[in-house]
This record gives C-alpha cells, sequence and structure tokens, in this order.
C-alpha cells in the first residue's frame, strides 16, 4: 500500500455513554484519529462477493498503523459524509505497519425524530 492509494480523509471516533442532568445515557464522541485511507465501497467484483463473512459490510478501509492507538468494534468512521460502524478490524500480517477495516454504513447517524413521521 502506498501513499498514493490513502487519500481518503477519514476521522475514527470512539463512542461512549455519558449521564445527562436528569440521569438519561447520552452518547458522546471522542475523536481517536484524524488520517488519510484507502476507501473501497462495496461493489459487484469478484473480491467483495468471495468475502462471504463479510456479507454485511458496506466499506473496506486501509490505513497506516497508528502507535498506542488500538482499534476496536466499538469505534465508527466518517468518511466522505456517512458513518461506518467497525464490523471486523486486522492488523495485516501482525507487522504493526497497516489496519485493514471492514464497516457497514450506519443508517441512524444524523437522522432527527421529526423525520421518522
Amino acid at each position: 500500500m502506498s501513499f498514493g492509494k490513502m487519500t481518503t480523509p477519514i476521522v475514527i471516533k470512539s463512542i461512549h455513554y455519558t449521564k445527562d442532568d436528569d440521569g438519561f445515557r447520552v452518547p458522546a464522541e471522542t475523536i481517536i484519529a484524524s488520517v488519510h485511507a484507502y476507501f473501497e465501497p462495496k461493489n459487484a467484483t469478484e473480491k467483495w462477493t468471495n468475502r462471504a463473512s463479510l456479507k454485511d459490510a458496506s466499506a473496506l478501509f486501509r490505513f497506516r498503523f497508528i502507535p498506542g492507538v488500538p482499534i476496536d468494534n466499538r469505534m465508527v468512521i466518517d468518511c466522505l459524509g456517512e458513518r461506518y460502524n467497525i464490523i471486523s478490524f486486522d492488523n495485516v500480517r501482525q507487522k504493526n505497519m497497516y489496519y485493514e477495516v471492514t464497516g457497514k454504513v450506519d443508517d441512524t447517524y444524523g437522522k432527527n425524530e421529526s423525520e421518522d413521521a
């Protein structure tokens, strides 16, 4: 993977919950990293059709390993106006050089209660 292919800016965020003044759980976001990544949306190529275990995934991200920053399934990726929930992540070949992350579009992101009516 070269820098030439990693042209899409992404923001990796951690979602955690806090309580408001009335005691209700409220989601809060913390930005973990803002990096450039290789972004590949799901398409009908042979590579995607052979990934049976990732049938729920809608995008693939590859980006440089970030020392001291663990990536997990509770995080989300903001990319090109969409939010992706992380389905799986892999430290490619365990060499601490690249992460490969698959994500699914978060359909609830940005919806208001008024849009549901």
